[in-house]
């Protein structure tokens, strides 16, 4: 009977994807906006690839220490809880055992199994407090870097995706001709966008694609008529 080799995959970059998709959203919805209400009130795009150069620069920054301070807040919070772990497993035994076997129990092993499982985890305290982490409140150690990655992944995208929207004005002098190859390239970039992003999470591509232009449309036009409506 012939045999085949089963390879599982499964997609292991899901905080990496998340901060390119925080920062080319915003990227390619906020510069646009910001753009598209000036293409209106100015007669030269100089003004517009200034105030949107500017934008760029102030908004991955601010992006990017967003991401950093998120990445921060999730080490400590996860220190936190390891040392109110690691002091309960030595206060409080039986309730932590307790804990550990209500948890398989919820998977319908037999008290016996249980018993077994949580006696064996006594005698690991450290391997004890990493299953309650994992399990009970759900948290897993990030690497030391997460943080100034997802800073920089933010920012960087961020400019990739703000540059984007601006493009045009820089090779198009008419503020209103640029807005509307802008529109053009904008649209087709959210369904580039969102067609790579489905590849990568393994969602259905095309369905992606349209989602993600379809809210990044959504988005964009609103920004563009709060900019139009105050400018």
């Amino acid at each position: 009977m012939p045999q085949h080799n089963h390879v599982e995959k499964h997609f292991m970059g899901s905080d990496f994807v998340r901060d390119i998709v925080i920062g080319m959203s915003d990227g390619l919805t906020v510069p646009f906006a910001l753009a598209a209400g000036l293409s209106g009130a100015v007669d030269t795009t100089t003004l517009i690839l200034t105030a949107g150069s500017a934008e760029i620069a102030a908004g991955s920054i601010a992006m990017g220490l967003g991401g950093y301070l998120a990445g921060k807040t999730d080490d400590e919070h996860y220190e936190n809880e390891l040392k109110r772990e690691q002091l309960e497993v030595v206060e409080v035994p039986d309730r932590e055992e307790e804990e550990v076997a209500e948890i398989f129990r919820g998977y319908g092993l037999e008290e016996e199994q249980v018993k077994s499982i949580t006696s064996t985890m006594r005698k690991n305290p450290d391997q004890w407090v990493d299953f309650m982490m994992r399990f009970e409140l759900g948290l897993e150690k990030q690497e030391p870097s997460r943080a100034r990655n997802s800073a920089i992944t933010i920012a960087i995208s961020y400019i990739v995706g703000g540059l984007i929207p601006l493009m045009p004005y820089f090779f198009i002098h008419h503020p209103a001709s640029a807005l509307k190859v802008s529109v053009i390239v904008t649209l087709l970039a959210l369904l580039v966008f969102g067609y790579v992003k489905g590849r990568f999470t393994g969602a259905k591509p095309w369905k992606s694609a349209i989602q993600t232009a379809v809210v990044g449309g959504l988005a964009a036009a609103v920004a563009f008529g709060l900019a139009r409506l105050l400018s």
